[in-house]
């Protein structure tokens, strides 16, 4: 694992694209029990270590996966981010560039629960919920846009569903409109950083993941000269 920050009261993981965080219907390991283990055996610690999921991120995007150690944390954090106290940047890869460089986008999203989607409306409709984000155009290669992305709210497949709103469908996201897969079934999208006050120490706490290691997240890197930040 990828551990990108760790104490006594969180730990925070770069989520590979083909995981998933908690346990569900496929019976795959889920990430949250690769941590528990990797505690489990750091620590010495006899029978299950407690972890609390936080906050999720889909099985296709990789990035920033913050757990719990404790008890208090997990309640405190799960304060932080129902208050919208957790400051959460996303990096996109879209085909089609944005009419403008910058924008706020507002739509409200209806789930369709047998289908896993949410679809984006421009005004109010029965059962969808507002949904905001704002994004920046970092920067470009021959055919691909990389997007700088903050979810002011936190639907279901919100930047997905608003970015395919607006005729940028993510590379590979073919639920949302993308031309073609991706060969390892993931898509590129990448929770960049998290930002928040710790809920024990109330330090500021700023935890930032390298993409994946692939050719178009790679250019993008060297594009915009990133080297590999180190959390704190």
């Amino acid at each position: 694992m990828d551990i990108l920050y760790e104490d006594n009261h969180l730990i925070a993981v770069n989520k590979k694209p083909s995981e998933i965080v908690q346990g569900d219907k496929t019976g795959d390991v889920p990430l949250s029990e690769n941590v528990k283990e990797y505690i489990r055996k750091k620590y010495g610690k006899p029978g299950e270590a407690f972890l609390g999921t936080v906050h999720r991120i889909d099985r296709p995007v990789s990035g920033v996966v913050v757990f719990a150690k404790t008890g208090k944390a997990l309640a405190r954090m799960n304060e932080l981010f129902r208050t919208r106290e957790v400051k959460k940047t996303y990096w996109a890869v879209v085909k089609d560039r944005p009419k403008e460089e910058k924008g706020h986008l507002v739509h409200y999203l209806k789930k369709n629960e047998a289908k896993n989607m949410s679809k984006a409306f421009d005004k109010e409709v029965a059962g969808a919920l507002k949904s905001e984000l704002d994004y920046t155009l970092l920067c470009s290669s021959e055919n691909y846009h990389l997007l700088e992305v903050n979810p002011l709210t936190g639907r279901h497949h919100q930047i997905r569903a608003q970015l395919s709103a607006i005729g940028c469908p993510i590379k590979g996201d073919i639920k949302y409109g993308s031309r073609r897969t991706n060969k390892d079934a993931s898509i590129h999208l990448h929770a960049r950083q998290v930002e928040f006050i710790h809920p024990v120490k109330k330090e500021a706490v700023l935890i930032t993941a390298p993409p994946p290691d692939e050719v178009l997240w790679n250019d993008f890197t060297r594009s915009l000269n990133i080297r590999t930040p180190i959390a704190g």
